[in-house]
């Protein structure tokens, strides 16, 4: 819809791009010999905006360094997990006072072993709708299948010692369709044991805020970028759009 929109925007010979009705229009030209910051009303003209494709508008943002950075394809996070899925689960960290674990062998000529790890609190599971789980070993498809019937589901692989979180190019939690991602310059994953803290309180909630805090992950946000470029008679303009 937006991109119609820009488009259309683009044929009008003039567009009003704010409405401050109590100011007159300034030109561009005075709005570009002027020190910041200061409001204006302008009439242009649109004359490009990127990114093209709507989808590319949308980044990662790290509040702490200030980067931006792509959102991983799909593709991406598929590489990651199939790499993971050669470190076989380890037994030794299956049933531990705060999760309940379940495993697997799948029947394709892989056979991979897959293990799921239910989050319990009160020593007891909660309801799918409110439980979070840990999955190793398992595909894309296979974790987006599990996004449907349970609140929250964090990709790991064994070490000898705990569950660790996958490579920070992955999302480190999937909540229904929604990815999250952390930042690799300003994390410092913990133990998966960390989680154990939020399992104990009186109502977990399993916040991805909360989840991330634990973890000693730095949250990304998901923005909205796009660049303007905007026309009169006496110069042009660029603007951007960063929105949450």
């Amino acid at each position: 819809d937006l991109d119609l929109h820009l488009q259309r925007c683009q044929q009008l010979s003039v567009t009003v791009l704010t409405d401050h009705q109590d100011l007159s229009n300034t030109e561009l030209k005075t709005i570009t010999n002027s020190t910041a910051p200061q409001q204006y009303r302008i009439r242009a003209k649109l004359r490009t905006y990127k990114p093209q494709k709507l989808h590319q508008s949308v980044k990662l943002h790290c509040s702490k360094c200030n980067s931006l950075q792509e959102v991983p394809y799909g593709d991406d996070f598929d590489f990651i997990l199939r790499g993971s899925a050669n470190t076989a689960p380890n037994p030794e960290l299956h049933n531990t006072s705060w999760y309940e674990s379940v495993m697997w062998t799948t029947q394709d000529q892989k056979q991979r072993e897959i293990a799921i790890h239910f989050v319990k609190h009160d020593e007891m599971l909660q309801h799918p709708e409110d439980t979070l789980l840990m999955i190793e070993g398992g595909t894309l498809k296979e974790i987006w299948k599990l996004t449907k019937k349970f609140k929250c589901v964090i990709p790991v692989r064994s070490t000898e010692d705990d569950l660790e979180l996958l490579d920070l190019s992955a999302p480190f939690l999937l909540q229904g369709n929604v990815k999250y991602y952390g930042c690799k310059q300003c994390s410092t994953p913990k133990p998966i044991k960390s989680l154990s803290s939020i399992a104990a309180e009186q109502q977990p909630s399993w916040e991805p805020t909360e989840i991330a805090q634990v973890l000693g992950i730095e949250l990304l946000q998901y923005v909205f970028i796009m660049k303007f470029t905007l026309v009169d008679e006496t110069g042009a303009l660029n603007a951007y759009l960063f929105d949450y």
